[in-house]
């Protein structure tokens, strides 16, 4: 059944509840659609950030939210808790998995859907390509035949009998985050990117409007969610700009801005199929219609084409520091 719950009990006395079995999409959203868990994962790339206290001060948020996120994640094997030498005293500090560093092109095609659709900021980070030492933008190609970019409408989606991956109406630690009190900087998500991956429920809506789910009753029984909580999701997409306001047929369509999400939904679901696959194979198949393969989503360079690896790129922020994605 989708969305089966664990536990997993630290040596500390405290339990992390994690999700063990079901749709691999929906693993991946109840994983990762958190505020802060992106924000953590964002600074521990970008920043090589490793250490409780760093986080604690760069992200502004309270040390029992923060605690529970990091035995999130390493319950999830996203991060690994490693000791280190503090002046001869033992702590710990945290690095990323294989499982996660794969989640660097997932984090790029977020900053990438800001800068072409979100109003950025006068201090927003840049992008460098060290290969071809430029300021770029990814673009969405296919790994198959390396066309670019790919779109939402280049291709379609194919279900799978266990495609319910948006039913994820489980047990749930953590409420909607609410913004920090402390002041935002270039490097966090901007307000409207939150209201996509805020949360998991977000994050399943507009997945489900990529697979063409339009009426509000149509979302509902194919999220399995609250009436209260969808109206409120749609009414704050429709706000940001990522919906149409509902048509007299009382259909919610995806807005340029939406669509031009498409990047991210296509990582995510590559993504959750690689590490959470069921023994039945993919639940959902995202095909290149150009081509007629399974779409591969590679991150080109928009500047010289090439894919975008991860030991190859930076980001340059206001200060004029060089930080590896």
């Amino acid at each position: 059944m989708p969305g089966s719950w664990g536990r997993a009990d630290y040596a500390d006395g405290v339990t992390a509840t994690i999700p063990t079995s079901g749709s691999a999409i929906g693993i991946a959203l109840l994983t990762l659609g958190d505020r802060w868990t992106l924000l953590i994962l964002q600074r521990a790339f970008v920043l090589r950030t490793r250490r409780f206290g760093d986080w604690r001060a760069q992200l502004g948020l309270s040390e029992s939210t923060l605690a529970a996120r990091l035995r999130d994640l390493v319950a999830a094997e996203l991060m690994e808790r490693v000791p280190y030498d503090d002046n001869g005293r033992t702590r710990e500090e945290y690095l990323l998995t294989p499982r996660a560093l794969e989640l660097w092109r997932l984090l790029l095609a977020i900053w990438g859907w800001e800068q072409v659709s979100v109003p950025g900021a006068e201090d927003a980070p840049v992008l460098m390509h060290d290969v071809c030492g430029q300021a770029t933008l990814p673009v969405l190609g296919c790994g198959v035949c390396d066309t670019a970019p790919v779109t939402a409408r280049d291709t379609t989606a194919e279900r799978g009998a266990e495609a319910e991956f948006a039913k994820i109406s489980v047990p749930r630690l953590h409420r909607r985050a609410k913004e920090s009190a402390s002041a935002a900087d270039a490097l966090s998500y901007y307000p409207e990117t939150m209201e996509i991956l805020g949360d998991r429920w977000s994050t399943a809506i507009l997945a489900a409007a990529f697979l063409g789910v339009r009426r509000f009753n149509g979302f509902k029984a194919e999220l399995g969610i609250a009436q209260s909580i969808l109206s409120d999701r749609l009414r704050r997409f429709v706000a940001a700009g990522v919906l149409h306001a509902p048509s007299s047929e009382g259909e919610y369509r995806l807005t340029s801005k939406g669509m031009d999400f498409f990047p991210v939904f296509a990582i995510l679901v590559d993504w959750a199929q690689r590490w959470y696959a069921s023994e039945s194979g993919r639940e959902l198949t995202i095909r290149h219609v150009q081509c007629g393969s399974p779409l591969a989503p590679v991150l080109l360079c928009s500047k010289c084409g090439e894919e975008l690896v991860r030991t190859a790129v930076h980001f340059e922020l206001a200060d004029a520091s060089a930080n590896r994605v």
